[in-house]
Order: C-alpha cells, then sequence, then structure tokens
C-alpha cells in the first residue's frame, strides 16, 4: 500500500506540473512580447500616408505611433490599454489651419444657434437684466440667413430688448456689426457722419443709420471696457477643449496680439489639462511685442507655438466688403475695399517677407487676391527665400488662371473654407452672379494648377464635417450645388483637413497622417467616412479623440 501511495503522488504530481505547463508558456510569450500604451484593433483605420494605406490595428507608445498593420500586432506587442475599434473608422486628427478661439467676458452672448430677431431680443432681455442697465453688452455670430425675419437685425430690434444698454453684435464671419442707438450715441456716430475710410455706415431710404456698421465696427467696439483676465482665461479653456469633440486636435489661431500669448502659455501649463494643439498667429501691428515673444518662446513646443504672421488685404461677404475687380451685383460700382491703401499694403508685405517670416494673407476677393499674389511674387523675385510657405486665407473669388499659375510657380499656397459655400450662400447669392458665383470658394481648379490647397474652418462653422461636405458636393444650405467642376473627392478633402493642414505649419513630419514616430492624434467616426453617402457626411459623429494617444474625447 506504502508504494501505491508513492506512486499515486508522483502521478499527481506530473499531472500537476502539465496542467502548469501552458501558463508558463503563455507567461513566457508575453514576456516576448514589445511593450507599448495603447492598441487600438479590428478597425479601419486610414493612415493618410501617401498611399492613403488602410490598416486595421495601430499601435501608440509615449504619444507616438510605433506602427500598424493587421491584427497579429497583437501578438507581437503588449499594450497596457487594447481597445476594440468594433470595425469603426480611425483616421487622423482634423488639423484646422485658420480659425479663431477666445475666451469670452461675461457680458458675452453666443449668436452662432440664434434663429430668429425675437430669440436675439430674448437673449438681450435676459442679459440686460443680469448686468444692469448701462451695462455693455456685446455677442457674436448671426447670420440673416438663418434668422426666420430673412433680415438683418437693425438698431432698433435691439433698442426694443434694452434701450439703455449699449450694444454690439459682430456677424458670423466678422466683418460687419450691429449696434444699439445707444452704442452709437456713445461713439458720436451720427446720420450725418461720413462712412469710415474701407467701411460703410448702413443708412435707410430716408439716410437715417440703421445700426449695421461694415468692416469698421470696431469704432463702437473699441468702447467695451476690458474683460477681466479671470473670466477669459476660464472662458477660453472651454473653448479650446471644446474643439475635442469636433475631432480638431490641432489649430492655427488666426489673429492675436503678441500680449495674448502669456495667457495661452499660461493655460497649456496647467497639469491634467486636454486641449487642442496651437499655433498663435500674430498682426504686424507691434514687431517688437512679437520679437519679445520669439525670443523668449523660440520656436515653442508640440502643443504651443508661434505661427505665421496675419496680413489683411481686404473685406469679407458678410460685409459686403470683399475687394473685387467687377462691381458688386445690384450695388452700382461697389467693388469693397482693401484693408489700407494699396502702397501700405504692398510695403507691409514687403516688409515682413525681408524680415523673414512666413505669413497668412487674408485675401477674398479677386481683386485682392491678384493684387497679393502680384505683390508676393514680385517679392520672392527681388528676395528670394526657399520654403517660405506663405499662404492665403480664405481664397473665396478664383482668380484669373495666370495668377493661379504665379501661385504655383512661386509656392504661395491657399488654406480655404469650402465650408462658407454652404453658410455663406445667401450672401454670395446676394452679391455675385453668373461665373463668379457658381466657382465662389475654388478648391479642384487652385489644386489643378499645382497649389497647395488645405481646408479650414473660420468657424463659419467650425465643425470641419461641414467643409468636408460642402468641398465634396459643393451645396450651399438650401441644397443648390454650385460650379460641380469645383468639387473634390472624399479622400481629397480628409486630406485638406489633415495632412496639408500640417504642412502650412511646418509639421508635415510630425503630425496629419498615422504613421510610425508621428504623433498619434487620431478620431474615431461612428461610420465610414469613405463609403458613407456624401449627403450623410454632416451627420457623423466623432465618437473618440486621441491627443498624443491620450484619450481626451469620448462622446
Amino acid at each position: 500500500m506504502k508504494n501505491l501511495s508513492s506512486v499515486f503522488l508522483v502521478s499527481a504530481l506530473i499531472i500537476l506540473l502539465a496542467a502548469c505547463q501552458p501558463e508558463q508558456e503563455a507567461s513566457s510569450a508575453s514576456a516576448d512580447k514589445i511593450t507599448a500604451d495603447l492598441i487600438l484593433s479590428n478597425g479601419k483605420i486610414v493612415s493618410v500616408d501617401e498611399a492613403f494605406s488602410i490598416h486595421d490595428t495601430i499601435v501608440v507608445s509615449e504619444g507616438r505611433i510605433v506602427e500598424l498593420g493587421d491584427a497579429s500586432l497583437l501578438d507581437k506587442y503588449d499594450a497596457a490599454t487594447v481597445r476594440d475599434l468594433g470595425g469603426k473608422t480611425l483616421i487622423p486628427g482634423f488639423i484646422d489651419s485658420h480659425t479663431h478661439i477666445r475666451g469670452r467676458p461675461q457680458r458675452y452672448i453666443e449668436l452662432s444657434e440664434v434663429s430668429s430677431i425675437a430669440e436675439m431680443q430674448d437673449l438681450i432681455r435676459a442679459k440686460a437684466a443680469e448686468l444692469g442697465e448701462g451695462e455693455w453688452i456685446t455677442g457674436y455670430g448671426w447670420s440673416e440667413d438663418e434668422l426666420a425675419e430673412g433680415r438683418k437685425p437693425l438698431r432698433g430690434d435691439l433698442d426694443i430688448a434694452a434701450p439703455n444698454n449699449p450694444i454690439t453684435f459682430t456677424r458670423a464671419g466678422g466683418h460687419s456689426a450691429v449696434v444699439s442707438t445707444s452704442a452709437l450715441e456713445l461713439a458720436n456716430i451720427t446720420d450725418e457722419t461720413p462712412d469710415p475710410e474701407g467701411g460703410v455706415f448702413e443708412r435707410d431710404e430716408n439716410g437715417v443709420a440703421n445700426g449695421i456698421i461694415r468692416e469698421r465696427q470696431g469704432i463702437v467696439g473699441r468702447l467695451v471696457p476690458d474683460s477681466t483676465y479671470d473670466e477669459l482665461i476660464a472662458s477660453l479653456e472651454i473653448n479650446l477643449g471644446d474643439l475635442l469633440a469636433k475631432g480638431i486636435t490641432s489649430i492655427t489661431d488666426a489673429s492675436k496680439r503678441p500680449g495674448e500669448y502669456a495667457m495661452w502659455e499660461e493655460l497649456y501649463a496647467k497639469p491634467g489639462v486636454k486641449l487642442p494643439r496651437s499655433a498663435i498667429q500674430f498682426q504686424w501691428f507691434d514687431p517688437e511685442g512679437i520679437a519679445d515673444v520669439k525670443a523668449r518662446v523660440g520656436d515653442g513646443n508640440e502643443f504651443l507655438k508661434i505661427g505665421p504672421i496675419k496680413v489683411f488685404a481686404d473685406g469679407g461677404f458678410t460685409g459686403p466688403a470683399a475687394f473685387t475687380k467687377e462691381p458688386y451685383l445690384n450695388q452700382g460700382d461697389y467693388r469693397g475695399y482693401l484693408n489700407m491703401p494699396e502702397e501700405e499694403l504692398v510695403a507691409h508685405i514687403n516688409e515682413i517677407h525681408d524680415a523673414g517670416w512666413q505669413m497668412g494673407i487674408h485675401a477674398i476677393g479677386d481683386a485682392a487676391i491678384e493684387l497679393v499674389v502680384d505683390t508676393l511674387a514680385d517679392a520672392l523675385t527681388r528676395n528670394p527665400r526657399e520654403d517660405h510657405r506663405t499662404y492665403l486665407n480664405h481664397f473665396s473669388m478664383r482668380p484669373s488662371d495666370e495668377t493661379m499659375e504665379k501661385m504655383a510657380e512661386h509656392g504661395i499656397h491657399i488654406t480655404q473654407q469650402p465650408n462658407f459655400t454652404y453658410t455663406l450662400e445667401g450672401r454670395y447669392v446676394a452679391n455675385l452672379d453668373g461665373w463668379r458665383l457658381e466657382h465662389n470658394n475654388p478648391v479642384r481648379s487652385p489644386m489643378d494648377h499645382g497649389i497647395h490647397v488645405a481646408i479650414s474652418s473660420d468657424i463659419l462653422p467650425i465643425g470641419p464635417l461641414v467643409g468636408i461636405y460642402a468641398a465634396v458636393t459643393r451645396k450651399g444650405m438650401s441644397g443648390r450645388v454650385f460650379g460641380t467642376d469645383e468639387a473634390i473627392t472624399i479622400q481629397e478633402a480628409i486630406q485638406g483637413y489633415t495632412i496639408k493642414g500640417a504642412f502650412l505649419g511646418f509639421e508635415e513630419d510630425l503630425k496629419g497622417s498615422l504613421e510610425p514616430g508621428k504623433l498619434a492624434d487620431m478620431i474615431v467616426l461612428s461610420s465610414d467616412i469613405l463609403t458613407i453617402d456624401p449627403e450623410e457626411i454632416m451627420d457623423i459623429e466623432i465618437e473618440q479623440t486621441y491627443v498624443g494617444g491620450e484619450l481626451v474625447y469620448q462622446n
């Protein structure tokens, strides 16, 4: 019996060792895997590399992409976080290469969702009650094309809601505003006041100022008391963070003063803050201030840096004040304005070019575009600069083929807003006609001429999917189609909102596509943007947003 017990004991030990052996082998195999931080697998991962290749799995470590490939990468890597994409589409994060993000004060009203003047008046009444009589009320984002009354709000509309509060409401696009009677009086603007240089005080049929100021609304806006630092930085953090829900992982903020850079630095230095990467454009009104910031921050870092210098050549169509070759529709010989006298603009561009800066130049009307391109071509011929990457913001009207050929020859690029075709449809129809109306916000023709064209929002609206939809369908809000020969493919539109935006920031080797060594800035979409019916593009939702491999937004 003793020998039999020994046999049973030995047999049990052998069985126990055999049972443990597979677990040991698995543990050994795990030890052989390469350690990573994040693996996303079982998806349609659109790399936006040169071949526009598509993968199943992506591996991330220390904020950067390590490898892309098929599901076998799960056997090669061991990550702290492994997520199943469930077949969803993943693309690089959107890069908005021309936008405006600000902190807003307590006196501010957001007007972008307002659908009627009556609703606007209700918001004014509530804000006046909150602030008290005599306090300034400001706001941004109204558009007559989206108001039930089908017209612009006028001073009388504002006066009804708050007769004792000065009010200034900037139109979407930023090129005009409506102000109240109280605001006009504080600015000493009467019915007899002549139009300011480069701007218009609109008047009714009796010559009475109706409260609309085109392009020079700062005459009133400068009277608004300064906001407090604390309210602005708190609001700025919220407004920047909201971009992540739209899939935007990088922006170029177009037009700040050098003194504002410190607020952005403080915000980005906060522990645990979740924000998109930002480049800040300065206007050239304070070269010494710009030089001081440049000397202090150098090239900045992957999250915050100085961008190109901003130059305003002309106005916009929301005024309207874009500088055009032919008069506006049914407006006599009115052709809009340059933002400064031509000689001054030419000297301004040359000075910045000679100082060695990249420029992002606001040019909307065809006459403004052709003047700016001629000026840049002359400057580059006189003082060549390799890889300057100066570009035009907007390019809303299609210039001559000769101008586009000159742009390609001299490496002058574009950041275009196809979303304007959608949201500003009413402004184009009211002010343009024929061929120039059909070719508003051209994308295909400059690309065909060899010009590098990125896509951005200028916050009209800020959601990238509206821009992609309009670039592909060429449809306005009414459903009207404009110039289908300017349409591009979904693939090209994605490139415009990713890798081409990175190029304008000299960052195409850092982001804009999902490739080994690049930042893991990426978004998960609710639908396959490459195969969806173009009519459904704006219905796509952003399900997840990653910045540097960190999940910073989840729907």
